[in-house]
């Protein structure tokens, strides 16, 4: 297994990132009817150096709700697969083209196109499978099935990225380029803190205010990795920068400068911790995670 040798965040928050590399490692051991050089592209991915975002935001929505890690572990790690099969195929070339992640070879450089495919393929019912199997009560993990589909689909995340790529060299406003970014990044960061929820048997209200917070980090995130294309170097990224400019792609910095792509950047990670006060005290770490996606250098 391979995880990130650097610690990013506080001890709890650290301890989570280790259970999830762990939970992944142990969810892609495969048998033996999965060839051999699929298994090693998929893990090749699952399991490369990240910082887990998504299923950290599963875990700690789960606990300010009252949860267990335990039970909101599957669910963590369903959507960091929906979330890696997703990377996998947005650098094919056919996609955004890229040849570097996460400072490594992409998948299609490091093996080939027709198994980059395959593995991104076979990581979205991997994902479906955890949930329906491994969270408990059946009732909750058919809620979870239904969040998670609806995110990863034609009207959020594949339908974001069809209007991202669709969009090169066009002119675009701050309206357009939000509803992109709000189902192309937004989705999976918005239902990573729904399936917390869900797994905790949250209510409704909580619920609510994970969602918008989640929604709020979704846009942060965003600005931030437009800014970080534009600004950021290779060797902390782990990936070619500038591709945004390369591709004619309508970024926030392209559209309303780059002074204040940081002011809405912070604006949305000051919404997403306005959206966290029912919780009070109890909200700490998605506080830390909120601030923290604003503060990255890579």
């Amino acid at each position: 297994m391979t995880t990130s040798k650097a610690a990013l965040f506080p001890p709890e928050i650290e301890a989570y990132r280790e259970r999830i590399d762990a939970q992944l490692d142990r969810y892609s051991q495969f048998d033996s009817d999965c060839p051999d050089h699929l298994c090693e592209a998929i893990r090749y991915c699952l399991l490369a150096p990240g910082k887990r975002i998504r299923p950290l935001l599963v875990l700690t929505a789960a606990k300010i709700c009252g949860g267990t890690i335990e039970n909101a572990l599957p669910a963590a790690c369903a959507v960091e697969m929906i979330h890696n099969y997703s990377l996998i195929h947005d650098d094919l070339p056919a996609m955004d083209d890229d040849e570097l992640r996460r400072g490594r070879p992409t998948c299609h450089i490091k093996f080939d196109e027709a198994t980059a495919i395959l593995a991104g393929d076979a990581l979205i019912p991997l994902a479906f499978e955890v949930i329906a199997r491994d969270i408990k009560p059946a009732e909750v993990a058919n809620q979870c099935v239904g969040v998670l589909a609806r995110a990863a689909g034609p009207s959020q995340l594949v339908g974001g990225q069809a209007d991202d790529l669709n969009l090169q060299f066009a002119p675009a406003d701050v309206e357009s380029l939000e509803k992109i970014h709000r189902r192309k990044t937004g989705a999976l960061l918005a239902v990573s803190l729904e399936m917390g929820a869900l797994s905790a048997q949250a209510t409704p209200e909580q619920r609510v205010s994970l969602v918008n917070y989640g929604k709020h980090l979704g846009l942060a995130f965003q600005i931030v990795d437009d800014l970080l294309d534009l600004r950021g170097s290779q060797a902390k990224m782990g990936k070619k920068t500038g591709k945004d400019a390369d591709l004619g792609k309508q970024t926030y910095p392209s559209v309303i400068g780059e002074e204040s792509s940081v002011l809405r950047a912070q604006e949305m990670a000051d919404k997403a911790i306005d959206s966290l006060k029912p919780f009070k005290d109890a909200a700490t770490a998605l506080e830390f995670l909120a601030r923290f996606v604003v503060g990255r250098t890579h």
